[in-house]
């Protein structure tokens, strides 16, 4: 009986020390790692600070539009209720938009107002700067009288229903013209005239750039990857000095240099016709042949590295046991060798298509009025055009097509599983 009952004492007390063990394993595991999270609290912050919200106010921008609402923010309120568009909005609502626009010209918000406005209809700009500078003309008037008397379009209903619409704060409109699409007059989305299609094509052209500059990279990449791989340590390190030298080179320069190489009396013309292969210069810059060439030499070494990376953990007795076999050399290749590559080609291939998606420079610089990608235009509505929420909608569908190559490239050959090395 004392047996048992000491027996049962020591087993409690080893199970009590067990959990004891475990609970103070488990604290200690949550110490560490809170003190991990506290030392990489400064790069969340700093990321945070530099890409996350910077990249997120920009998405947001694509379907936020505040500018004619600031600017008027009487006849916006008024305009949201206003239901029945099929008929000029009450005597009130001609009243707040004289008394904002009066307010908006002293305060400075008319500008950008005015600015937005005009990607709705050519001439809006005009139409408010005539208006404000008769206004003061007009005090003590009906404004629903002096309006249309000042410019007849305010008595045009069409005129209103573009108004309420870029007053309100959040459109899809900027997601819409991405698309070469917009808001017709009855309220259905409806493709712009065909003078005006610009940015589907510019996807287009993009992806078959980007999906060109890849296929040679690929062509041009996976011998050299391969040469690395299979040659002596000491040789493979001096000719990877020529892989990773473009890498200290700024991409500016290097996209400079092609330029002079290119040009109808640069080096590379100049030698076709010293040699007598040519007789005229060839026409190899400001069109895709130059901006081919220019991308390709700059994203040819993430080719090759992550191949190469691959290749070197690859051993060839696999290939030598295949021509044993009766294989002939080039079938064991094909059949033996590039199946146990395919990692290094899969990302390879996902790396350079998704970066040639985003180029700017090369594109800008050597390419021509029919070579333009996403990026440009992205440039163009944040440099010149000042339409934040146009540039922003490009950036979103830019984004989204990059996600979605990403899942299909995950599903095909299982990018998040791939082992470099």
């Amino acid at each position: 009986m004392i047996t048992s009952t000491m027996e049962n004492i020591a087993s409690t007390n080893a199970r009590s020390r067990v959990a004891d063990s475990r609970n103070g394993y488990r604290a200690a595991r949550r110490r560490e790692a809170f003190r991990a999270f506290l030392l990489a609290v400064p790069l969340l912050v700093f990321l945070a600070a530099t890409f996350i919200f910077p990249i997120g106010k920009l998405l947001l921008m694509s379907v936020q539009s505040e500018e004619v609402a600031n600017a008027v923010p009487q006849t916006a309120g008024l305009l949201a209720g206003w239901d029945d568009t099929s008929s000029l909005p009450p005597a009130p609502v001609f009243q707040a938009l004289a008394e904002d626009l009066q307010a908006a010209q002293e305060q400075g918000a008319l500008a950008s107002a005015a600015r937005r406005l005009n990607n709705y209809e050519p001439g809006f700009r005009s139409l408010l700067l005539k208006t404000v500078r008769q206004l003061p003309l007009a005090s003590g008037l009906q404004a629903d009288l002096e309006l249309p008397r000042i410019d007849q379009r305010w008595g045009n209903v069409d005129t209103w229903r573009k108004l309420q619409r870029a007053a309100s704060r959040y459109t899809p409109d900027f997601l819409l013209t991405a698309m070469d699409r917009q808001v017709g007059p009855e309220g259905i989305v409806v493709t712009v005239e065909p003078s005006q299609q610009m940015y589907v094509a510019a996807f287009l052209r993009t992806f078959a750039i980007s999906a060109s500059v890849t296929l040679i990279c690929l062509v041009l990449g996976y011998p050299v990857a391969y040469l690395l791989a299979n040659l002596p340590a000491r040789q493979s390190n001096l000719l990877m000095i020529f892989v990773i030298v473009p890498f200290w080179t700024s991409l500016l320069v290097r996209t400079t240099a092609w330029y002079v190489l290119l040009q109808p009396n640069g080096v590379v013309n100049s030698m076709l016709i010293a040699s007598g292969i040519i007789s005229e210069p060839l026409s190899i810059m400001f069109n895709r042949v130059g901006v081919l060439i220019g991308m390709t030499h700059i994203l040819l070494p993430f080719m090759i590295l992550a191949n190469y990376a691959v290749m070197r953990g690859i051993s060839p007795v696999y290939q030598r046991a295949a021509v044993s076999l009766g294989a002939h050399p080039v079938h064991a290749f094909l059949k033996v060798y590039v199946p146990q590559t395919m990692p290094g080609i899969g990302a390879g291939t996902f790396l350079v298509f998704v970066l040639a998606l985003g180029y700017y420079i090369t594109p800008a610089l050597l390419g021509g009025a029919g070579d333009e990608m996403v990026s440009q235009l992205i440039a163009l509505q944040m440099d010149r055009q000042l339409n934040w929420g146009l540039a922003g909608a490009l950036s979103v569908y830019l984004a989204v097509f990059t996600l979605i190559i990403y899942v299909g490239f995950n599903r095909l050959i299982g990018i998040d599983r791939l082992r470099l090395g």
